[in-house]
């Protein structure tokens, strides 16, 4: 019985001092005795009122950077009630899952004003095909890629998400061109007979000192959109969520973020902000007003002032326009007229706004119009609907801005005035006092790609590129 205890004995002292030996290794292939000794002979010499709080922070600096273990991807609505894609992303912090960010974009997918029912469910189809397969895209394939990579590594996620989305491109053309071979096999050729050429009518001759009224130029087609895959917005989505992980894991503004990445990590000294742009008032044919034109009238605070002091002026100009829309409200205005029914009443209701706030048009504020007239293109007619029952072509259009301005010379400019189809009426509406780009965050883009295009931009600039040349 003695040599048995003797032997159980020994064998676990043996166990001990071989675990004894691996916790040594361990410990000293991590450099936590070296570490936990300069560690603690500095705190001595702080001495921190927060001891352990104090100790904590420093074993924070020295643990694994964040990485990401998982996406899950939503169907939630956007701003205006329609069904977008959200994708959260989760990382794993001091060995622990955290939420750490969500995001969420708009499709490119437009939102007209009243469509005709069968083009309405033709859109609610797509979108919510593309909304399937984005998501089916952010819970499988794209949250394996991303598995275990830093959030703070842009580059290197943007790279992947790009090279994933040319692959399904590439699939998407080969297979569109599969089908389109195989309806032109299974379709017959038909040849069709020459139709028989009739005699043209004479005309009647116009009667003396009468001229004949010159024939309107047809309207040109409208242009072909750019086909993409409408799913691609689970790329953007994606590429956003981790730009806003990285800066909520650095707790840094999302803006101070995308500045790094743009100056190489290095902030610079100043920040140009971008003007506040506000809706005061929605239109369009959405409206339960006759004006079709003016979808939005937006407010944009002078350059001299500051952010915060721009947003409480547009707070207190809504303040008057809701008391102005509320039929049991008492307040008075200077100008108080119809507004549904021509543009000049929308200019003059701004206009008494301002006049009661004390604030001047054209010193204060300016606006712009959103006309979207786009939307309001009849290709039965070849004419744009204006208002109710009223319709313009093209250079009629023109001259109806043109007044408009002259009229408000705070409107300082005007969104989507016409089609882009219609190129030399647009360029007759006024000499620009200046040009930009707007840049839209969708589908496929990613935080790289924005960063990117802009530096192109402005090199283009300093230098005196043709914008022309641009790819």
């Amino acid at each position: 019985g003695g040599r048995a205890g003797g032997g159980k004995r020994g064998q676990a002292a043996g166990e001990l001092g071989a675990l004894r030996r691996r916790a040594v290794d361990y410990y000293r292939q991590n450099e936590v005795p070296s570490r936990l000794e300069h560690l603690l002979n500095a705190t001595f010499y702080l001495q921190p009122p927060d001891l352990y709080g104090h100790l904590a922070n420093c074993f924070a600096e020295l643990a694994k950077p964040p990485t990401i273990c998982r996406m899950i991807g939503r169907q939630v609505l956007d701003g205006i009630g329609q069904p977008t894609l959200q994708v959260e992303i989760f990382c794993t912090v001091h060995n622990c899952e955290k939420s750490v960010s969500s995001s969420t974009i708009t499709s490119h997918l437009e939102v007209l004003d009243q469509p005709a029912p069968e083009v309405m469910l033709t859109m609610e189809r797509e979108r919510n095909e593309a909304i399937i397969t984005a998501l089916r895209w952010v819970n499988e394939p794209l949250n394996e890629m991303l598995l275990g990579l830093q959030p703070t590594d842009q580059y290197e996620v943007d790279k992947l998400l790009g090279k994933y989305f040319k692959e399904r491109a590439r699939e998407d053309k080969e297979n569109k061109e599969l089908e389109k071979a195989e309806d032109n096999k299974s379709s017959p050729v038909l040849t069709s007979s020459p139709l028989p050429v009739l005699p043209l009518a004479k005309k009647k001759g116009n009667k003396p000192g009468k001229k004949e009224p010159s024939p309107e130029k047809p309207i040109p087609p409208a242009e072909l959109l750019n086909q993409c895959l409408v799913e691609a917005w689970a790329i953007g989505a994606v590429s956003l969520a981790v730009a806003k992980a990285s800066a909520a894991l650095k707790n840094s503004p999302l803006y101070f973020y995308i500045a790094s990445l743009k100056h190489n990590q290095e902030l610079p000294k100043e920040l140009v902000m971008p003007l506040l742009m506000v809706t005061l008032l929605n239109c369009g044919k959405s409206s339960a007003g006759k004006l079709n034109l003016m979808k939005e009238v937006i407010c944009i605070p002078h350059p001299g002032l500051t952010a915060k002091q721009g947003l409480t002026m547009l707070l207190e100009i809504q303040k008057q326009i809701m008391k102005f829309c509320n039929p049991y409200s008492s307040a008075k205005f200077h100008f108080q007229q119809e507004t549904t029914g021509k543009m000049s009443h929308l200019g003059c209701l701004t206009l008494g706004i301002c006049i009661n706030l004390g604030l001047e048009l054209g010193t204060n504020l300016n606006l712009a119009i959103n006309c979207a007239a786009h939307e309001l293109m009849d290709y039965g007619k070849g004419k744009y609907e204006v208002t109710v029952g009223t319709f313009k072509n093209p250079d009629e259009m023109v001259d109806m801005y043109v007044d408009l301005v002259n009229k408000f010379p705070s409107i300082i400019a005007l969104i989507d005035p016409l089609r882009k189809e219609d190129n030399e009426q647009r360029s007759n509406i006024n000499t620009p006092k200046s040009s930009g780009l707007v840049l839209k965050y969708t589908n496929a883009a990613t935080v790289c790609d924005l960063v990117d295009v802009t530096k192109l931009i402005e090199s283009e600039y300093k230098y005196g590129f043709d914008r022309s040349g641009m790819k």
